[in-house]
């Protein structure tokens, strides 16, 4: 049975914050997913522990930013695997690529999968929410 857009939003999202506690040490304040056509969107808030957020704001911001957004990135790109996996199993099509950058001004990450194909969605219901209207996961951890 195919599932509906904000459903397999709703599982993304779910997926991103239990990635985020388990692989990198602490969920987000919120995770939005958008699925647009071959194109998953992720935002996560709130990504940032205590000591990333003071060594963005150290007196050498730059170099602090610099080191936090390296690391970060080393850390995804180490977790990709996992997060692939699960984009496909959630959507049943594998992902091409996965673009991400993180704001230390924000502590807000997003992070964007292209996808070989558009994934299967069940036919839109009456009184269901719009395409522009995602759903919403709340948690921290």
């Amino acid at each position: 049975m195919m599932k509906s857009r904000s459903d397999l939003e709703a599982e993304i999202s779910q997926a991103m914050i239990r990635f985020e506690k388990e692989f990198m040490g602490r969920g987000p304040l919120e995770t939005r997913t958008y699925i647009l056509d071959d194109l998953v969107l992720v935002r996560l808030k709130g990504v940032l522990t205590p000591a990333e957020t003071m060594l963005s704001q150290t007196q050498d911001k730059q170099r602090g930013r610099y080191l936090l957004k390296q690391v970060r990135q080393e850390l995804l790109d180490r977790g990709r695997p996992l997060l692939e996996a699960a984009i496909k199993d959630i959507l049943g099509v594998q992902v091409k690529s996965l673009h991400t950058d993180i704001s230390t001004k924000t502590g807000e990450r997003i992070i964007v999968f292209t996808l070989e194909a558009r994934p299967r969605l069940a036919p839109c219901r009456e009184g269901a929410k719009p395409v522009n209207a995602p759903s919403v996961a709340r948690e921290r951890g």
